[in-house]
């Protein structure tokens, strides 16, 4: 009787078990490019370690995550499109916007660059040049927060623009893509639709222009064979700041979002542990990510 009663209670104590393993699973809608560079094989096992908490990641384009975040599909969203973000905590989608990182996006192109914008600080300028060759330049094309960029750029272009909605397959689910684009742009610019890594991909094959996220960019030139042979030909414009931040969905909005654990996620993150290791984390000696809730020197 003695056995069979601690024969019981080992199985529910092991059920017990799985179902508190089971409470600690995180889910996060990201975007691609933070998946491509390959930050995140860094910094989850080390959270993981460090809490017992398991992240499983989504991964799609900046307008796809927010949208999970709004329909309570994720319990938190990491990306980059501060704006929207901002904006998703004001509407009450968010509880708070935790600035985490920046990179910075960069213009890049065949090393023959047709267009001849190599050198050039201006990105504007630079797509203006695109434009005005018929270069062939490859946009990702689906509301991503590189896609937002390059939106505004080209509104700062001073081009002429126009609007186009075509639709996208992501996951197996179409979506309607509005966006602004050239009122040229038939015979020269390609929107796929598609993440980051498809997207530097494409281009390359191409020898097309694209702008990147310099992390995507860095993991695809030196961290990839065989390597893209696209190259950097414009870049350090203020425009092309890329800021990531990480918002805990708000359970006031969803009350089944799993908050404790995200918030959990978002203080570790930002906290001098996670910091360091988004600073240490480096591709053939190049570093992707710049860290943002603590500063450089605190980290050294």
């Amino acid at each position: 009787m003695k056995k069979l009663l601690l024969i019981v209670c080992s199985v529910f104590v092991l059920l017990g078990t799985q179902a508190l393993a089971a409470g600690k699973v995180l889910t996060m809608s990201t975007t691609t490019s933070t998946q491509s560079s390959g930050l995140l094989d860094v910094l989850l096992p080390e959270f993981k370690k460090d809490t017992g908490i398991e992240v499983k990641v989504i991964a799609k384009g900046t307008g796809a995550a927010i949208r999970d975040g709004m329909d309570g599909n994720v319990d938190i969203i990491f990306v980059h499109a501060k704006e929207r973000e901002q904006q998703f905590v004001e509407d009450g989608y968010g509880t708070k916007r935790y600035a985490v990182m920046h990179n910075d996006f960069v213009i890049i192109g065949p090393p023959t660059d047709p267009a001849g914008i190599k050198g050039l600080s201006d990105a504007a300028e630079a797509l203006q040049k695109i434009a005005d060759t018929e270069a062939e330049f490859i946009s990702r094309g689906d509301d991503s927060g590189t896609h937002t960029k390059e939106q505004i750029l080209w509104q700062n272009s001073g081009l002429e623009l126009t609007e186009r909605t075509q639709t996208i397959v992501k996951k197996g689910k179409q979506k309607e893509v509005s966006f602004l684009l050239p009122a040229n742009a038939d015979s020269w610019y390609v929107s796929i639709g598609q993440g980051m890594g498809k997207t530097t991909t494409y281009a390359d094959e191409k020898g097309a222009y694209t702008l990147a996220d310099r992390g995507t960019f860095i993991k695809y030139k030196y961290g990839k064979t065989p390597a893209i042979d696209l190259e950097v030909l414009c870049e350090s414009d203020e425009m092309l700041a890329n800021p990531y931040g990480i918002i805990p969905v708000n359970p006031q909005k969803h009350p089944h979002v799993k908050y404790d654990l995200a918030e959990d996620f978002a203080k570790w993150i930002t906290s001098p542990r996670g910091q360091k290791l988004i600073y240490d984390y480096r591709l053939v000696g190049k570093q992707l990510f710049y860290p943002d809730a603590i500063g450089i020197a605190e980290l050294n």
